[in-house]
């Protein structure tokens, strides 16, 4: 159930938003679990929505630290599906979500001027056989540059070191 808060745990990884601002961990709604899933046989869901400033931030969180990589499909595919079913499932929650406050809050982002893309992407910091540095973040930026151009021309491949300036959240 989305809140306006300014923690979300996911995995091993800590976001903090401002409290003034709107965050929610989409893929956990119940409108996305109850119905928009079962949309078309399996839709998928980012990870977190953010809204601040009229910008809806989409986030998709991959952490590699503990596991490696392991499904077939391409994660710039993965992810472009996500966010495309996310945008889906956002639209049907605004209108439709039983939930008041995943209704309230799919409104302030489908009301935003602006959406944004992050893939928030950890992995080991050090190379090795048994973890590797196996995705490379400008590779998998302009895959998502060129999937996502029509949503988000200019999608971000970040880490905890690597946040934006524009991004008003702290990673621990």
């Amino acid at each position: 159930m989305p809140v306006i808060q300014s923690i979300i745990a996911e995995g091993n990884l800590t976001f903090t938003f401002p409290a003034n601002s709107m965050s929610s961990k989409y893929d956990e709604w119940s409108h996305y679990r109850n119905q928009s899933q079962k949309i078309c046989g399996a839709s998928k869901a980012a990870d977190i929505v953010f809204a601040e400033s009229g910008i809806a931030w989409l986030i998709e969180i991959k952490d590699f630290r503990q596991h490696a990589r392991t499904k077939t499909i391409d994660l710039g595919e993965e992810i472009a599906i996500k966010i495309r079913d996310t945008i889906a499932g956002l639209v049907s929650a605004k209108c439709e979500a039983i939930d008041k406050d995943e209704k309230r809050c799919a409104k302030k982002l489908i009301a935003a001027s602006k959406i944004r893309v992050v893939c928030h992407l950890e992995q080991p910091a050090k190379h090795s056989k048994l973890r590797p540095r196996a995705i490379d973040p400008s590779h998998l930026a302009l895959k998502l540059r060129t999937l996502l151009k029509a949503i988000d021309p200019h999608p971000f491949v970040v880490d905890s070191n690597s946040l934006h300036p524009s991004m008003n959240w702290i990673v621990t």
